[in-house]
C-alpha cells in the first residue's frame, strides 16, 4: 500500500488521561513529525537508545526518519502521544505475517513513569485488532526488563524465550476479562486524578467578564460572594482570587482582588469563569501560565446557540485540551469540593441546610435549573453534600469522570446523579457497576424517554426502546429513581441507615388502617410483610413506642422496618421521635419512617449518631425501602465473574468480517450471505441447521429428497419467512408430494401478499421445542445490546423483550430468560417438560460476545431459536454488517473537539483510555522492530 497515498486514520486520536492525571493527545503519527522525532531522540540517553534500537546511534538517519513517519496504517502502524509541538512517545507494529505484528515504544527519557507505553499498548492493540492482527511479538534485551511488565501488567498472558542475548516475547492481544479489569482500573484512578483539581483544590480564581449587570458580571459575583464568605468564617483558608469583578466584596474580606489575570502570581488549582464565550476562550492561556488544573465556565452563549455557538464550544474544549486542564460546563451552576484547604461552594447556591462533616452525598447534575432542584431538594431534607457538581453542556468532565472520583473519594458515601442525557451508556455502564459495588449510586433520567437532547448537548441518538436504560441500569446495580425527590428519599436512607439482609419488611404505625395501607405498598414492591403489623394507639406516648419497639427489636423475622406515624393532633411528640431513633441506634437492621411533620434527616430522629430518615408518605419511604433491598441484592452478587463459554475466536471472526465489509461504505449497513453468516457464528460456537434455497416446486423437491424427510418449507423475504398463520412457513412435509404441493400453495400466497415472486428455502426439521428469538444489535448511543424474547406475538405485538448491554454475567444472562413474561413456557408451563434453558443461556453469552467483540457487527437476529428439551437449534439467521462507531471499545478517550459534530450525534471518535504513573510497573522502555 502506498503509505503517501493512504487514508489517514483520524479515528485513532484521542486525547487521554495519565495516570498523573494530566492530559496528553495520542494520534497516528505524520510525515511531518519527522523534525520532532529528530528533537525527541536527540534528548535520549545513551541506554534508553541502545534498548530502543540495540546499538548506539546520536542521531536518526534520513533514511529512518522517512520509514518511521511513513506508514500505510494498516501493515505499518504507528502512533505518537504528543503535548504541543513535541513527540513525547511512540508505539509501532509493523506486520511480519498474517495476524503477527512485531511491536515497539520509544518514550522520552523525560516521560519515563507516567505510563505512556501502557497508553500505547492499549491503542496500538485496539487498531491491530481492526487490521486483522491478533499476536504481538517483540524482542527485548534482559536489561530492560520493565517492558517485558509493561506488556504482561497489561493483563496478557505474555510467553517468552532466551536465545542469542535477547528476549523474545509474544501474546494474544485479544481482549480478556482480566485484560479489561485493568484497563478499566487504570482508567478509573487515571480519571480520579484528573478530577482533584476541581474538587479538592487549595486555592480558587473566579475570572468574571463582561459589562456591569451582565451575566458574567452576575454569576461570578455569586459564586465570589459565597467563596469570599468562606475564606471570612475560615471554612476555606486556601487561596482565593477574584478577577475582574465590577462589585467587589467588601475591602475587610479575605481576598485578593485583581483587574486582570496578569496581575495574579498563582499557583492556583480551579478556576471558575463566567461572560462573553470569546473572553473566557482568550483567558485560557493565561490560565494555564497559572497551574490552574480545572476551570468552571456558568454563563451561556455556547453550544446552546448552533451552529456558531458549537463552534465556540469545541473551540473551549480544544484550547483546554492543550492546556491540560479539566473543563466544566459551560453553563455550569458550579462545583462544591473539600480539599486540604476546607470546603469551598464555588457554585450559584447560597450555602444553607447540612454541611458535610463526615460521610454524605455526592451529587450530580447538569443543566443549571438541574443544579437548583438538586440543592434545594437535598438541603430541605437536611442531607450533607460531600461533593457537587454540575456538567452543564458536558463539553468535558461528566457523570463517568464524577463518579470515578466518588470511587476514590472517602467522604462521599452514596451517589446521585441527575442524567439528562447520557453521552456514552456504554462507559456510564461500565463505571457505575464498578462504584456500586463498593457504594450505592441512586439515579433519576429526565424526560419520558431518557433520549431527550438538552440545547447545548452533543449526544448520539438511540433506536433502543426506555427499557433499554432502565435494565442498562439494573445491570449497573444502579437506584433508578422516577424523581429528584425520590433519588434523594433514596439517597438518605442509604446514607443513614445500612442496608437491609433481605425483603422482609415489619411495619410499625400509629394507625391500622395506616399499616394496612403500608403493607398494600410493600407488596406492590416486591417486598413482604413479616408478621403482623404493630399498631399503636393514636395518642401513645414515648413509653409505649419503646416498650413496643423492644419487643419488635426481640424479633428475628424480620430484616427493615418502615415506622408510619400520623398523629391526629397533627403535631408528632419529639419524645416519640427519639423513642424510634434510640430503638433503631440499638439495632442492627434498616429503619425508615414516614412520620408527619419531619422530613429527612432530622435532629429528632437521630440519636447515638445514627439517623433514621423520614419521607412525606408511606409510598415514598416503601420506595426508598425497595431500591435499598435491590441494590443490596445485588451487591450480594456483585464480584460475579462474566460469561466465558469455550469454543470462541474473535481473530477468526474479525478474519470472515473483514471480508464481508470489503466494498461497504461508512454510513451503511449490509446483510451477508447465509454461508458468511454461518462462518461468523461458528467463530463462537453458534451452529446453523442448514438450508438449501429454491426458487421452483423441483428444486424444493429435489432439496427436501437430499436432505432426507421430513422437511420444512420457508419463505425466504423477512415479511412471511416466521409466519405459519400467514402462510410462510410449513412444517413436516413427509414426502415429495407434500412438499410440491406446499410449494404450489405457498409460492401463490407469497405472490398474493408480497406482489412479487420470492425464493424459499428448505430445511430439516428441528427437534420439537419452544420457538424464541434472540438478537444482537449495534446501536450508535449504547453500543452492543442483547434481546431476547419468546417468538410469535409476545415478542411482535406484546413487545415482551429482556434487554441487557455486553458484557454480561451469568446472573444477567438467567435474569434474561426469566424476565419476559412467556418465560414460563419455557419453564414447565402447566406441567409440560421444561426445555433446556442452559443451553439458551449458553446461546445468550455467546451472542453477548460476539457483539461485545465485534462492533462491525450491526445486527445479528437468530430466529427462529428452538429450544428443546434436550439442547436447542438455531433454524435462522440474519446478520448485518458495517463500519463501526462505537464510543467504548477498549480504548477509552475524553470526548474530542477534533469534528463538529451534527445536531443528536457526536463526533466519532476512538474511545480510549490511559494509565501510567510512577513505579516500576508502569515505567516504559522500547522494543526493536527490525529495521
Amino acid at each position: 500500500m502506498d503509505a503517501d497515498a493512504a487514508a489517514y486514520p483520524s479515528r485513532w486520536m484521542a486525547d487521554v488521561v495519565l495516570r498523573d492525571g494530566a492530559t496528553m493527545q495520542i494520534r497516528p503519527i505524520r510525515p511531518e513529525d519527522a523534525d520532532a522525532l529528530q528533537r525527541m531522540h536527540l534528548g535520549q540517553s545513551a541506554q534508553s537508545v541502545y534498548y530502543r534500537f540495540f546499538a548506539p546511534m546520536e542521531r536518526l538517519g534520513e533514511r529512518d526518519l522517512h520509514r518511521f513517519t511513513h506508514v500505510d496504517h494498516h501493515d505499518r502502524v504507528a502512533l505518537v502521544l504528543v503535548h504541543g509541538d513535541d513527540l513525547r512517545a511512540v508505539g509501532r507494529f509493523d506486520v511480519v505475517e498474517p495476524g503477527t505484528a512485531e511491536v515497539a515504544f520509544y518514550v522520552a527519557d523525560t516521560e519515563h513513569g507516567r505510563g505512556l507505553g501502557s497508553v500505547l499498548l492499549e491503542h496500538l492493540a485496539a487498531a491491530a485488532r481492526e487490521v486483522g492482527v491478533d499476536r504481538f511479538v517483540a524482542d527485548v534485551l534482559p536489561g530492560n526488563a520493565k517492558m517485558i511488565r509493561v506488556f504482561s501488567d497489561a493483563g496478557y498472558e505474555v510467553a517468552q524465550h532466551y536465545e542469542d542475548g535477547v528476549i523474545s516475547v509474544e501474546f494474544s492481544i485479544e481482549e480478556t476479562e482480566r485484560s479489561w479489569r485493568v484497563m478499566a482500573e487504570r482508567e478509573r484512578h487515571a480519571e480520579a486524578l484528573s478530577m482533584r483539581g476541581l474538587f479538592q483544590a487549595g486555592s480558587v480564581l473566579v475570572l468574571a467578564a463582561g459589562p456591569p449587570g451582565g451575566e458574567g458580571q452576575v454569576l461570578a459575583g455569586a459564586v465570589a460572594r459565597e467563596l469570599a464568605g468562606a475564606r471570612t468564617s475560615g471554612a476555606f483558608t486556601g487561596g482565593l482570587d477574584l478577577v475582574g469583578l465590577a462589585a467587589p466584596p467588601p475591602a475587610d474580606a479575605d481576598v485578593a482582588v485583581h483587574g486582570s489575570l496578569g496581575s495574579v502570581t498563582g499557583p492556583v488549582d480551579l478556576a471558575v469563569a463566567a461572560g462573553p464565550p470569546a473572553e473566557v476562550v482568550a483567558a485560557v492561556p493565561a490560565l494555564e501560565a497559572l497551574g490552574v488544573r480545572a476551570l468552571v465556565v456558568l454563563s451561556h452563549g455556547f453550544g446552546e446557540q448552533r451552529p456558531a455557538g458549537m463552534a465556540r464550544q469545541r473551540e473551549l474544549l480544544r484550547s483546554t485540551r492543550e492546556a491540560g486542564i479539566r473543563v466544566v460546563g459551560p453553563a455550569s451552576y458550579g462545583v462544591v469540593g473539600q480539599g486540604p484547604a476546607g470546603r469551598y461552594n464555588a457554585s450559584l447556591w447560597a450555602e444553607q441546610g447540612v454541611v458535610a462533616d463526615g460521610p454524605g452525598v455526592g451529587i450530580f447534575g447538569q443543566s443549571a435549573s438541574a443544579g437548583l432542584a438538586l440543592r434545594s431538594t437535598a438541603a430541605r431534607r437536611g442531607l450533607p453534600v460531600s461533593t457537587f457538581l454540575s456538567a452543564g453542556h458536558r463539553v468535558d468532565v461528566s457523570g463517568n469522570d464524577t463518579m470515578q472520583f466518588w470511587s476514590a473519594h472517602e467522604p462521599t458515601a452514596v451517589g446521585a446523579v441527575y442524567l439528562e442525557s447520557i453521552g456514552n451508556p456504554r462507559k456510564f455502564s461500565r463505571v457505575a457497576r464498578a462504584l456500586s459495588s463498593t457504594k450505592p449510586l441512586v439515579a433519576v433520567v429526565s424526560g419520558q424517554t431518557g433520549q431527550s437532547t438538552p440545547p447545548g448537548h452533543a449526544v448520539r441518538t438511540s433506536r433502543q426502546p426506555r427499557r433499554v436504560l432502565t435494565e442498562m441500569l439494573r445491570q449497573a446495580g444502579v437506584v433508578h429513581a422516577s424523581s429528584v425527590r425520590e433519588m434523594l428519599d433514596v439517597a438518605a436512607l442509604l446514607l443513614a441507615q445500612p442496608l437491609p439482609a433481605g425483603p422482609r419488611t415489619a411495619v410499625v404505625s400509629s394507625s391500622a388502617a395506616l399499616a394496612g395501607l403500608v403493607g398494600e405498598v410493600l407488596r406492590a414492591g416486591g417486598l413482604g410483610v413479616a408478621g403482623e403489623a404493630v399498631v399503636l394507639p393514636p395518642l401513645a406516648g414515648p413509653d409505649r413506642y419503646e416498650e413496643a419497639l423492644a419487643a419488635l427489636a426481640a424479633r428475628s423475622d424480620w430484616d427493615a422496618v418502615v415506622v408510619a406515624h400520623s398523629p391526629p393532633l397533627g403535631r408528632t411528640d419529639p419524645e416519640v421521635a427519639q423513642a424510634v431513633a434510640r430503638a433503631a441506634a440499638a439495632d442492627g437492621r434498616t429503619w425508615v419512617a414516614a412520620v408527619h411533620g419531619l422530613h429527612g434527616l432530622t435532629p429528632e430522629l437521630t440519636a447515638e449518631g445514627r439517623t433514621v430518615p423520614s419521607t412525606t408518605t408511606v409510598e415514598d419511604a416503601v420506595a426508598a425501602l425497595v431500591g435499598a433491598v435491590e441494590h443490596a441484592a445485588w451487591r450480594r452478587r456483585a464480584g460475579e465473574e462474566l460469561v466465558a463459554p469455550t469454543g470462541i475466536d474473535p481473530a477468526a471472526a474479525r478474519r470472515v468480517i473483514g471480508r464481508a465489509l470489503e466494498g461497504v461504505v461508512p454510513g451503511e449497513r449490509r446483510r451477508v450471505e447465509t454461508a458468511t453468516a454461518a462462518a461468523l457464528l461458528g467463530c463462537y460456537g453458534i451452529t446453523l441447521l442448514p438450508a438449501t434455497a429454491v426458487t421452483d416446486a423441483d428444486g424444493a423437491v429435489e432439496a427436501a429428497a437430499a436432505i432426507g424427510h421430513p422437511v420444512a418449507l420457508k419463505v425466504a423475504d423477512d415479511v412471511l419467512r416466521h409466519r405459519t398463520d400467514l402462510g410462510g412457513v410449513r412444517l413436516d412435509l413427509a414426502d415429495a408430494d407434500d412438499v410440491r404441493e406446499a410449494f404450489v400453495h405457498m409460492s401463490a400466497r407469497a405472490a398474493h401478499v408480497l406482489g412479487r415472486p420470492s425464493t424459499f428455502e428448505v430445511q430439516a426439521m428441528a427437534p420439537p421445542g419452544v420457538a424464541c428469538v434472540v438478537r444482537g444489535t449495534e446501536d450508535d448511543l449504547y453500543g452492543p445490546v442483547v434481546a431476547f424474547g419468546v417468538a410469535g406475538d409476545a415478542v411482535e405485538l406484546l413487545g415482551d423483550v429482556s434487554y441487557r448491554i455486553p458484557p454480561l454475567t451469568p446472573t444477567d444472562v438467567a435474569e434474561m430468560v426469566r424476565s419476559v413474561r412467556a418465560a414460563p413456557r419455557l419453564l414447565g408451563h402447566r406441567g409440560l417438560p421444561a426445555a433446556d434453558v442452559a443451553a439458551l443461556e449458553d446461546l445468550l453469552a455467546r451472542v453477548s460476545m460476539l457483539v461485545d467483540d465485534l462492533p462491525e457487527v450491526a445486527e445479528v437476529a437468530l430466529n427462529p431459536v428452538i429450544v428443546g428439551e434436550d439442547g436447542l437449534c438455531v433454524a435462522s439467521a440474519v446478520l448485518e454488517v458495517g463500519h463501526p462507531v462505537r464510543q467504548d471499545a477498549g480504548r477509552r478517550s475524553l470526548p474530542t473537539p477534533a469534528e463538529p459534530a451534527p445536531v443528536g450525534v457526536v463526533a466519532d471518535g476512538p474511545g480510549t483510555r490511559t494509565a501510567g504513573g510512577r513505579g516500576s510497573e508502569e515505567d516504559d522502555g522500547g522494543a526493536r522492530v527490525e529495521q
